[in-house]
């Protein structure tokens, strides 16, 4: 007996899906708490010492590190990039001849 399973395919980005307003934002956020997280991983820093360098206490690293994201804006997460020793990049560009939605993203 055969089924047909029925699915939905996603934007890329799980807040959109789910209908949030800010959902480029939040996705970016939840992009730069990954990087952040891996970055204090690989330098096999405890909370306490990421809290030191990141110049916030531990909690707050506790926080980010388990995406409860909302006390972060993403200049703070740049900084704290930053901090973390990363270069960080922006770029600004405006697609040509298209009229696709406007995007933030995190590479």
């Amino acid at each position: 007996m055969s089924r047909k399973h029925r699915h939905t395919v996603g934007s890329g980005n799980v807040f959109a899906d789910l209908g949030f307003a800010d959902s480029a934002e939040m996705l970016a956020k939840a992009e730069l708490a990954h990087k952040i997280s891996a970055v204090i991983a690989k330098r096999q820093l405890t909370q306490a010492q990421a809290a030191r360098v990141l110049g916030v206490d531990q909690p707050k690293v506790s926080a980010l590190t388990r995406g409860r994201l909302s006390g972060f804006s993403l200049e703070r997460m740049v900084r704290f990039l930053l901090a973390l020793g990363c270069d960080v990049e922006i770029q600004v560009r405006r697609p040509a001849g298209t009229r696709r939605q406007p995007r933030l993203r995190v590479a």
